[in-house]
């Protein structure tokens, strides 16, 4: 496999110059022997990984930890009480409590409910919320399909549904128009707002004072935090969201299968189960005809957690708070600059800019998910997917697609509801690659884009490495840079999530 060519000479000034300008980012080398010790993996193998937003990568000792502990336990099913089930109850719960840690929860106030990832708590939220008649469940365009698809069961409760606009070119919420929704709401009825903290799609962090503002209505409030935590300190008890939900993937990039709803003590009214499982349960009966559900966690945890993973996210929180969350976050911010500045610099000889940024083009209130379209010298829309196929040829990844987030894209591409409506009245589904491929051939745009995104791991040399691929595009025709060649229903897959 090729590696992008870039002059020795060039990288080495480059860097000194970017230390120069950012010179917290690694000042006495902890992120260069982090790298080396922890995520040797990556320069071994020449890779330059981009793609934090969608998954974060899991340190070499987390995994070296958690196997010891599986080599040397022996944990059963946690519900009993032999030894076995013993054990790993005794693990669970430590977990529970360093979750809660991590994220400054209150024990006594808030509740840590163990799911399958963000996408699982966002949707017990929604499956259990009492929506109705008269009441409101309102939330922002730019929002993770996990937290779109709610509206459905708002929908199926007689509840009304309010999408509250962000504003291009940064995507930032329009905090009027926010207002405005608030107040409208029956201050009587069961209301929900839900917004994410860090925006999957542009990076742009929403005030969290929304939660306050919301509460003085008279709502409860879900934030979708899974885009936000990897990188920045999610203080609960500072927030107090009545919900908030998390996948630790994203975090700490091992366990896969495991995220967490905190939620408050005092909302468990608001939620009604609408079945029961194993294990949530404190008594059923077939002939009585009736359940009991526990007035806890175990209520919301369907059948049998995942004991065995469980542990390793502690692991993975125990791993983050050694590196210093506040320092990952400075290096990212760092990092993103840099990019932001040096995306701004590429532009074809004759003026045209190479790159749109869709979303904010400074540092402020953003995280390190940058998300662009790109155009060829004579402005024609450059194909993503071609854009992600020669990434992979010189090992680099990064993603493409809408990122499950059509809210913020259909802002960022300027589609308005009349363009979209129609695409979804029809007889015959269609799917996005369907629809992109509509929009192309009558208007010439691409609703889709390109997103790069660092992390705990990432160093200048691999965003420098992505530069000197981007600058390959310079003063190229959409035919010089070639068309997709590969396209399978996998591809489909990847593009539409995270």
């Amino acid at each position: 496999m090729n590696t992008p060519f870039c002059e020795p000479a060039g990288a080495a000034a480059a860097e000194l110059a970017f230390l120069s300008t950012f010179p917290d980012f690694d000042p006495h080398g902890a992120l260069a022997e982090l790298r080396r010790v922890e995520y040797g993996r990556l320069d071994a193998d020449a890779h330059v990984y981009l793609d934090y937003t969608g998954g974060g990568l899991h340190a070499a000792s987390q995994i070296r930890d958690h196997a010891e502990l599986l080599c040397t336990r022996v944990l059963g099913n946690p519900h009993s009480n032999n030894p076995t089930s013993l054990a790993a109850t005794e693990l669970v719960e430590r977990t529970r409590s360093l979750v809660r840690e991590f994220f400054h929860a209150p024990a006594d106030e808030y509740l840590c409910i163990f799911t399958a990832n963000a996408s699982a708590a966002l949707r017990l939220v929604g499956e259990s919320y009492r929506f109705g008649p008269g009441g409101t469940f309102a939330l922002t365009f730019d929002n993770h399909n996990s937290v779109n698809g709610i509206r459905e069961y708002a929908r199926r409760r007689g509840a009304h549904v309010a999408y509250v606009p962000v504003v291009a070119p940064e995507l930032r919420l329009d905090r009027t128009a926010m207002t405005d929704t608030l107040r409208a709401a029956d201050p009587s009825a069961r209301n929900l707002l839900a917004f994410p903290a860090q925006s999957n799609f542009s990076g742009v962090q929403h005030d969290l004072d929304l939660v306050d503002e919301a509460h003085d209505a008279g709502w409860d409030v879900l934030v979708d935090a899974a885009a936000f935590a990897p990188t920045n300190r999610f203080d609960v008890a500072a927030t107090r969201p009545d919900f908030a939900t998390f996948s630790f993937y994203k975090v700490f990039g091992f366990p896969t299968g495991v995220g967490c709803l905190l939620m408050r003590r005092d909302r468990l009214d608001a939620l009604v189960r609408p079945w029961f499982a194993g294990g949530t349960i404190t008594i059923a009966s077939v002939q009585g005809d009736g359940h009991y559900l526990h007035l806890d966690e175990a209520a919301f945890e369907d059948g049998t957690v995942d004991y065995l993973n469980l542990p390793a996210v502690g692991t993975g929180l125990q791993h983050i708070a050694r590196t210093g969350l506040d320092s990952i976050h400075s290096r990212v911010a760092c990092l993103t600059a840099w990019v932001l500045g040096a995306l701004a610099g590429l532009h074809h000889s004759n003026g045209r800019p190479l790159v749109q940024v869709h979303g904010p083009t400074g540092t402020t209130a953003r995280g390190g998910t940058v998300t662009f379209t790109m155009r060829d010298r004579d402005g024609h829309p450059v194909d993503d997917r071609r854009v992600e196929e020669l990434a992979m040829r010189v090992n680099i990844s990064l993603r493409t697609g809408c990122f499950c987030n059509p809210g913020a894209g259909e802002i960022a591409h300027h589609l308005g509801s009349e363009a979209m409506r129609k695409w979804f009245v029809r007889n015959e589904p269609i799917s996005f690659l369907e629809l992109r491929e509509r929009l192309y051939a009558e208007h010439d745009l691409l609703v889709a884009a390109i997103r790069i995104s660092v992390g705990i791991a990432s160093n200048f040399a691999d965003v420098y490495r992505f530069m000197c691929f981007l600058q390959g595009f310079v003063d190229k025709t959409v035919d010089d840079i070639g068309r997709i060649e590969f396209v399978s229903d996998s591809c489909r897959i990847t593009r539409d999530a995270a």
